[in-house]
């Protein structure tokens, strides 16, 4: 796989207590993504990106308190209206995981609105200004918001880079064929280990 760190950047996606917590508004996705190790890989790819230099944004979904502002129009966003644990902006449930590290360097792009990480939240001027070519996607869910991603960044004209095991979504059966019927046509699908191994070689110790 090829991959420059110097125009790479790592997109952690919705990685936050309120949705794969212990105290989760969605249990079975949180218990997908931890029970199968993949919070843990997302972790040690932000770890391996910090060292090599690489720009880390963490896209965050939260709402208001009054709901002002957001979305409305589609049976998901009715459905979170109504869940025990809101991602109320300000609240624990809006807190990245604790088993993923964040550092003064880091972007935390947040929104308020809408299914997509990038679009709205500032993220493709963040990216530019950088001079970022390819974006490395990793995070929840498979079901929406990581396809999301992926489909904004590579209409945006960035190359879009998949670790297929570190996102989740549920079912794991459904995940599987969204990274394999849909992602593959748009992206680069490959695994965590394989991303590491090219951001490790990149890396400013081993240059």
């Amino acid at each position: 796989m090829l991959l420059d760190p110097a125009v790479t950047a790592l997109l952690t996606v919705e990685c936050q207590r309120g949705v794969v917590g212990p105290g989760s508004a969605l249990p079975e996705l949180a218990d997908a993504v931890r029970g199968s190790g993949t919070l843990d890989r997302i972790a040690a790819l932000v770890a391996a990106a910090r060292e090599a230099g690489v720009p880390v944004l963490h896209a965050i979904a939260e709402r208001r308190p009054d709901g002002r502002g957001g979305n409305h129009n589609a049976r998901l966003f009715r459905a979170a209206g109504r869940m025990r644990v809101q991602q109320i902006a300000g609240t624990e449930a809006t807190e990245i995981a604790p088993e993923i590290s964040v550092a003064d360097s880091d972007f935390v792009l947040r929104r308020l609105h809408g299914l997509s990480p990038l679009a709205g939240t500032g993220a493709d001027a963040l990216l530019r200004n950088l001079g970022i070519r390819t974006l490395v996607i990793t995070g929840v869910s498979a079901n929406v918001a990581v396809p999301n991603a992926v489909f904004d960044a590579v209409n945006l004209g960035y190359e879009a880079v998949v670790p297929a095991d570190a996102i989740a979504g549920v079912p794991d059966d459904y995940a599987r064929a969204v990274v394999r019927h849909t992602l593959a046509l748009v992206s680069t699908v490959t695994t965590a280990e394989e991303v590491l191994g090219a951001l490790r070689r990149g890396s400013p110790s081993r240059r």
